[in-house]
């Protein structure tokens, strides 16, 4: 382990908070009508701000294929080594559930808050700033780094495709985008479409990513009397606004939707409850109900090494179409076909079409790989935590996009995961701690 880095990260603090905080102004949200970039303005100008960001931190930078990515490289050597980050968030969502600008950070009682604070710019930058320590301390790399900018990760992954088509993949590296000690296996990732013909004569629409639990959902049709009546005897929270029902759930990750409630849910079970019927919000209100598990369309779905199957309606549109919208992370044990063949049983039974909009298969690394013991113990050694375990995660990380990956922080047993959620933030110290272990890890794998 390095000796004399201390005073050198000691010395990032500032420069890192001030770098963050104007790369997390930027709302670099996926904007899927973007025509001059592939992602979106705001994306790029998050791109091309890292990318300054990196060069005046000492590293060669390259942005790629007209925007659809970009890369930072330092050291020297044959081999190649990763850290793979994104810079896209997700939308803000309600901003009347936020105590402050989501795209205007701000530092507060030890924490810095915003859209991406967490998830994954602030860890993104982190570890950036520890290769500047590390520079500082007279450390020169035995391999090439290289920090791989990817800019649609919550959405199609169209960014880190079109890097892995054209540039050279790392030989292993880590992902500043979870928990520590490490995260090693990943579930498998599918998001799809159930559709049919609106037939219903309704038109409503419910939240805002396949990836998120709906923290709310607007009714304006018929029988809004009778709706919170029922919503009353359910129990179930809502607000009347201007021509209609707004029902109240709470945000949550899709990987983890159990600790969220899902609006959309909640309002097609109300609406059926009283004679308003439509196939998708049939669908829910029978098939799906408020399970984070699907368990009458699955049954049980686990294994020993990740847990339960988890099924998220991230969003309903009823147009001229039906659309539901649906995250769902299957266990790395279970087949994806398993799962696709019961859930086509079902959705046939409500003339719903099933449509798959994007597969990422499971990773799993063995605890015993060089990697994992290599990064557990610079862990263990910064932090003095050796109790706290590996463990397995539902989410979706770009350690899937190259072999001998896996995701690495920056969120500590102790943290408030805030992701995806309103008020996103974490506490300052916490980064600064990650940017610690970030510097370690990387001296110790580019030996």
């Amino acid at each position: 382990m390095l000796k004399n880095i201390n005073q050198h990260l000691k010395d990032q603090e500032a420069p890192y908070i001030e770098a963050l905080s104007k790369l997390l102004s930027i709302p670099s949200v996926f904007d899927g009508n973007a025509k001059d970039t592939p992602f979106g303005k705001d994306i790029d100008d998050a791109l091309k701000e890292t990318l300054q960001l990196a060069e005046s931190l000492g590293f060669e930078t390259h942005y790629g294929e007209g925007g659809y990515y970009g890369y930072a490289d330092i050291g020297e050597g044959e081999e190649l080594i990763g850290v793979l980050g994104h810079l896209d968030v997700v939308p803000a969502g309600n901003l009347e559930d936020w105590n402050t600008a989501p795209f205007d950070p701000i530092v507060k009682d030890g924490n810095i808050y915003g859209r991406g604070t967490q998830d994954d710019k602030g860890p993104t930058v982190a570890a950036l700033f520890a290769v500047k320590a590390l520079q500082d301390a007279g450390v020169t790399f035995n391999k090439r780094l290289r920090f791989i900018f990817g800019i649609d990760e919550e959405s199609l992954w169209g960014s880190i495709t079109k890097y892995l088509e054209n540039e050279e993949i790392p030989s292993m590296g880590f992902s500043p985008d979870a928990n520590f000690p490490l995260i090693y296996a990943e579930k498998g990732l599918l998001q799809l479409k159930l559709t049919t013909k609106n037939e219903s004569g309704l038109k409503f629409t419910g939240g805002n990513a396949f990836n998120a639990v709906p923290d709310s959902a607007f009714y304006d049709g018929d029988e809004q009397e009778a709706l919170s009546a029922k919503l009353d005897e359910l129990g179930f929270e809502y607000k009347k606004e201007d021509g209609g029902i707004k029902l109240v759930g709470k945000a949550a990750h899709a990987m983890v939707p159990e600790k969220g409630i899902n609006a959309i849910a909640r309002l097609c079970i109300a609406l059926k409850a009283i004679g308003i019927e439509s196939k998708a919000i049939n669908f829910v209100a029978q098939e799906v109900q408020e399970d984070p598990n699907a368990t009458i369309i699955f049954g049980d779905i686990n294994d020993e090494p990740t847990g339960k199957l988890k099924f998220n309606v991230g969003k309903i549109e009823l147009g001229e179409e039906e659309i539901l919208s649906i995250d769902t992370r299957i266990p790395v044990t279970i087949p994806k076909e398993e799962i696709v063949e019961k859930l086509l049983e079902v959705a046939k039974r409500h003339d719903l079409t099933y449509s798959e909009y994007d597969w990422l298969a499971p990773i799993y690394l063995p605890l015993d790989h060089p990697l994992i013991e290599t990064l557990l113990a610079v862990y263990q050694k910064v932090t003095g935590d050796t109790e706290t375990k590996p463990r397995t995660s539902g989410g979706a990380t770009y350690a899937r996009a190259i072999p001998n990956c896996v995701a690495y922080g920056p969120n500590f047993p102790h943290t408030t995961l805030t992701e995806h959620q309103p008020n996103e933030h974490i506490p300052i110290q916490d980064l600064y701690t990650a940017m610690e272990v970030y510097a370690h890890a990387i001296y110790e794998i580019t030996r």
